[in-house]
């Protein structure tokens, strides 16, 4: 799942995308307004974590930008005061939420973990392709009945298939999607993850949902038992 942290003071925005790609999160940083807005329109952020306070343009700019373009990704905004009036302010712009400096890194998680359970407008909650089943907020995955365990980085490969059921997915979309802007390896790597989920999701069931597409990508189906 990816996410982007729109934050100037680049020692905090270091430490805090380091606690959330230790959990699982790949994570794009910014540390000016201008620079997270041309981020956030570009690439399909799971989310986006954006200060008030920064340079070029401030959160509540980029928020009223990204609404006014008709962006639904939900928006975490952090506010360096504990002042009625920024909160408003941050939800009037268009925020989801909004959380105050200092903070406990394991509120953040928990309200990041809700504003993704939630979902954007467009952005459904849980997934289902066939008897395979995904809920993205909680990481929890299930075939049938059976609840399937994957690494962070297997669930966030799947998730980008299964919100794009019956659809070709390419390995450089799959990449661009669950990956951030520091990997710099091997396209491949995505043939690698694909092999792993269908040692867990297709092998032990008798299925065949992950496909491969030669020369293009794969494709995740609905499969019958």
């Amino acid at each position: 799942m990816r996410l982007l942290l729109i934050e100037d003071e680049e020692r905090f925005a270091a430490t805090l995308s380091h606690g959330l790609r230790a959990d699982g999160y790949a994570v794009d940083v910014a540390h000016d307004g201008r620079h997270g807005l041309d981020l956030a329109r570009t690439h399909p952020y799971a989310a986006v974590i954006l200060d008030i306070m920064l340079p070029g343009l401030n959160g509540y700019a980029v928020c009223a930008e990204l609404r006014r373009g008709g962006s639904t990704v939900p928006i975490l905004m952090l506010t360096a005061k504990n002042g009625e009036y920024d909160e408003a302010e941050a939800l009037d712009t268009g925020a989801d939420d909004y959380i105050s400096k200092p903070f406990s890194y394991v509120v953040l998680i928990a309200r990041l973990r809700a504003l993704l359970r939630r979902g954007g407008a467009t952005r459904p909650v849980t997934l289902t392709v066939g008897d395979l089943w995904l809920d993205p907020a909680a990481r929890r995955c299930r075939r049938g009945a059976t609840d399937v365990t994957l690494t962070a980085k297997q669930f966030a490969v799947l998730e980008c298939l299964a919100r794009r059921p019956n659809e070709v997915v390419a390995k450089t979309e799959i990449l661009d999607e669950v990956w951030d802007q520091q990997f710099d390896g091997d396209v491949n790597i995505v043939e690698v993850y694909v092999r792993a989920l269908r040692r867990k999701l297709d092998l032990p069931f008798g299925r065949a949902s992950i496909q491969t597409v030669r020369g293009a990508g794969y494709r995740l189906v609905a499969t019958d038992a």
